[in-house]
């Protein structure tokens, strides 16, 4: 395999953690049902290319992502592999948490909106309701030792509403945040966000008492930004990326949100600029070939396309 030269760059941290975001946010978004055999291979594989961070499943009502209607299955099955502080499952309510808690999860992730469009449309509820929703959850879930994290959707723009304002955005974030979570994540679900735009956002952030060792960034490619958005992140102090095996991904609520970062391209990137991932990317490459058979579709990554070639389309 061809590999980047590598060529540091000043103002760029040393090593960072990838959270792997593809069992959870790669898959909900698929037509069909990935069968729990074939989920629960994607994730030993994922662990086993050295990724320290995976979100496995997540346990919403399965008429809402039925794709993931398996959740308890294949947590039973991967064992000790699926639980523990480094394997977050999504939870919507206190519901969910009493299911991921029977399961014997170490982590959890709430998912909050930055807009009250979305807020409705993904939960049902608006703003306001959905962080009186979620109080009872992370108390809970802290009380129980687990490590929690909040997701914000729409933090860079948002289909219906259009721009976002920035304060608007660093008000939901402090409200999960206050509430005892351990890491935002704010997300450009509908991958809008351009450089400028994220240190914008990460400073008025940072303005507000969450800095950048508390934040993870979680960008789509709908506009082939997501990676020069991640690059400049890293730039402000970032160290934690959402990326997803293969680039695969979306939101079944924002259509016109496309794939995640791909872990590869981010890795790829991350080699030339002499970043530690801990990451294999022969046995990473060679998981999205394999999952691209079982999908039936080539990958989304360029670096997955680059590296193999004819083997990367779909069932090579």
């Amino acid at each position: 395999m061809s590999l980047p030269t590598t060529v540091s760059m000043d103002g760029l941290p040393d090593r960072i953690t990838i959270y792997e975001v593809g069992p959870r946010d790669g898959l909900q978004n698929e037509k069909a049902v990935v069968p729990t055999p074939v989920k629960d291979e994607f994730v030993r594989r994922l662990v086993a290319a050295g990724l320290e961070t995976v979100e496995t499943t997540s346990f919403v009502p399965p008429s809402w992502i039925p794709q993931l209607a398996d959740a308890q299955d294949l947590l039973a099955g991967l064992g000790e592999v699926g639980t523990g502080p480094r394997r977050p499952v999504l939870v919507p309510n206190e519901r969910g948490l009493d299911n991921a808690l029977a399961a014997g999860v170490g982590a959890i992730a709430i998912f909050g909106s930055a807009t009250e469009t979305f807020a409705q449309r993904n939960l049902n509820r608006t703003v306001e309701e959905s962080v009186a929703m979620f109080t009872p959850v992370v108390k809970r879930a802290k009380d129980a030792g687990l490590w929690v994290r909040a997701y914000v959707s729409m933090c860079f723009g948002d289909p219906w509403e259009g721009e976002v304002p920035v304060e608007q955005v660093v008000d939901v974030s402090r409200r999960l945040m206050d509430l005892g979570c351990d890491q935002l994540s704010i997300g450009d679900t509908i991958g809008v966000g351009t450089p400028g735009h994220v240190v914008r956002l990460l400073d008025a952030l940072q303005d507000k008492g969450i800095g950048t060792d508390r934040i993870g960034v979680h960008f789509h490619d709908t506009y082939g930004q997501a990676l020069s958005n991640t690059i400049t992140a890293l730039r402000e102090g970032i160290t934690v990326v959402d990326a997803s095996t293969g680039g695969i991904g979306g939101c079944p609520y924002a259509k016109s949100a496309t794939g995640n970062l791909a872990t590869e391209d981010l890795v790829w990137a991350c080699r030339g600029l002499g970043i530690e991932t801990g990451v294999d990317l022969d046995a990473l490459v060679e998981t999205s070939v394999w999952m691209a058979g079982q999908l039936g579709r080539p990958s989304p990554s360029a670096v997955v396309r680059a590296l193999a070639g004819s083997e990367g389309r779909a069932g090579g």
